[in-house]
């Protein structure tokens, strides 16, 4: 919990440099009072992370945290996509996938993909998007919020990639140990196939975190059932991974919005 959360706060600092200088640990405060903001709102993070800059610089953090969202998203999509083929191959020859058949499923691949393609075009041609962006007059009049964008280069963007993957790896890494624990046997190949396919349709049906915990079930039943009739273990293994990645931050980051003061004196 420790090292995906702190890989995420320093995701943060990199972000958020081009717009204001924050420490560490105020970068890891602020995210894990992003997480206790998503906890009832949706896309609460964005506004957890807002309260430890100081006026004037809240509304311009906001487009470095989308991009960092971005990255993430990428890193889901392209593990997800890597899944669902693992699963296509090894799983349709002999049953459906979540009562899918191979034509829905190959579709649902090729839009992901596609997808996927156009997103990394937009996230590595970010700084000349943003360029054309404030030649728009409406949007000119508003560019201090984007400018931020214009500093990131393609190694910028490499080393945020970088820290999304090894973030997802984190991930993977924690349902393995939650699946053995839990005494789901389940091969290690079989198991990050469905891991990188359950992220990726969290990330597609989007939801906030209090209600996420009957989502992530269903389809951990759908996914990991296919290879192991543990059903309750599969069950608590995801009740486990939401509490220790959601909840108990969320925890943590409420005693830390106690703590701001959101409107300073001038």
């Amino acid at each position: 919990m420790l090292v995906n959360w702190g890989i995420e706060a320093k995701k943060w600092q990199l972000l958020i440099k081009p717009v204001r200088d924050v420490s560490y640990f105020a970068a890891f405060r602020a995210v894990l009072s992003g997480v206790s903001f998503s906890m009832f709102i949706p896309s609460g993070d964005y506004v957890g992370k807002m309260f430890y800059l100081p006026e004037g610089y809240r509304l311009r953090s906001l487009t470095q945290s989308i991009a960092g969202s971005m990255s993430q998203l990428i890193v889901t999509l392209a593990a997800g996509l890597g899944g669902l083929a693992y699963l296509r191959m090894d799983i349709l020859p002999q049953k459906e996938l979540a009562g899918l058949s191979v034509f829905w499923l190959d579709s649902l691949m090729y839009v992901i993909m596609s997808g996927l393609i156009a997103l990394l075009l937009i996230y590595y041609k970010i700084a000349r998007l943003t360029t054309l962006a404030e030649k728009i007059p409406f949007i000119y009049r508003y560019r201090i919020f984007i400018q931020g964008l214009e500093e990131f280069g393609t190694k910028e963007l490499t080393r945020i990639l970088l820290l999304s993957v090894i973030r997802f790896v984190v991930f993977i890494v924690q349902y393995l140990l939650v699946l053995y624990i839990f005494g789901v046997n389940i091969q290690p190949t079989d198991a990050i196939s469905a891991t990188c396919a359950l992220f990726l349709v969290l990330a597609l049906v989007p939801t906030i975190t209090i209600a996420e915990l009957g989502l992530r079930g269903e389809v951990s039943i759908q996914l990991f059932g296919l290879f192991s009739a543990n059903t309750l273990g599969i069950v608590a293994a995801s009740a486990m991974i939401w509490v220790v990645n959601l909840i108990i931050p969320a925890l943590a980051g409420s005693l830390f919005i106690l703590g701001i003061k959101i409107f300073r004196n001038k």
